[in-house]
């Protein structure tokens, strides 16, 4: 059991994290459990380039893996078929408009997936960050149906992506290369994936070590960013 392999946090939402460099390598970067989900200790987490991973049938489970899963938003990859796709103008982009439902669509099943990892308190605590200006969502939608998205955390000019959804053929892509558009006008310098797989390498990821991941984002951290709602500040543009 991961309980008995890595520490347990300790119960005061302001409790110290281990050492990232203690992370487990197999799980690769699993650091702690317990704890629970408040503001401060997600806040206190995340600074610290760590996220909680699990599922209902688990205690919480702190990760923070090497390499890290990033995109730098300037280098972000737009393949000339989500070109065209974009440019017929059937979708359009919005942000922190439908959070909630960008974030209960990212919890809903998928093929080959027999749980979710967004558990119901995982989904309360980013809708309590949402209201306080921290958490945002990009929408596509067509026709009045929100059709894709992503969500995530921003703290200075950095921006922790947590999940994204499609119900139509690259409506997260679009909304992924659409949230780094803006990220890049608001000089944000970094969108953090997590972890590394084959389809974000291919939009453009880079893998980093952790060690130079958490150098990078300490720097963002001390930012002024774009705290509060983007719903009137994100601005997309109408073709690409």
């Amino acid at each position: 059991m991961p309980r008995l392999q890595v520490p347990q946090l300790g119960a005061a939402p302001d409790a110290p994290f281990p050492a990232t460099a203690d992370a487990l390598r197999r799980p690769n970067g699993l650091l702690a459990w317990g704890g629970d989900l408040t503001r401060t200790r997600l806040l206190t987490a995340y600074r610290a380039g760590i996220f909680p991973w699990y599922s209902d049938a688990e205690p919480i489970l702190w990760w923070s893996p090497s390499p890290r899963c990033v995109i730098v938003p300037d280098a972000i990859h737009l393949s000339r078929r989500t070109r065209r796709r974009y440019n017929t103008g059937a979708y359009q982009v919005t942000a922190d408009v439908a959070f909630p439902a960008v974030i209960t669509a990212c919890a809903g099943l998928r093929a080959g997936q027999d749980g979710t990892w967004i558990t119901a308190g995982l989904q309360t605590a980013f809708c309590e960050l949402h209201q306080a200006g921290l958490a945002h969502s990009v929408e596509v939608w067509q026709q009045e149906e929100l059709v894709g998205g992503i969500y995530g955390l921003a703290l200075g000019a950095m921006f922790f992506g947590e999940s994204m959804f499609s119900h139509t053929t690259d409506a997260s892509k679009i909304a992924l290369v659409a949230l780094c558009r803006q990220l890049q006008r608001w000089s944000f310098g970094l969108l953090d994936c997590q972890i590394p797989n084959p389809h974000l390498h291919s939009m453009g990821a880079i893998a980093l070590p952790r060690s130079d991941f958490e150098w990078l984002l300490a720097g963002l951290l001390v930012e002024p960013g774009q705290p509060g709602s983007w719903q009137k500040r994100f601005k997309p543009e109408s073709r690409w």
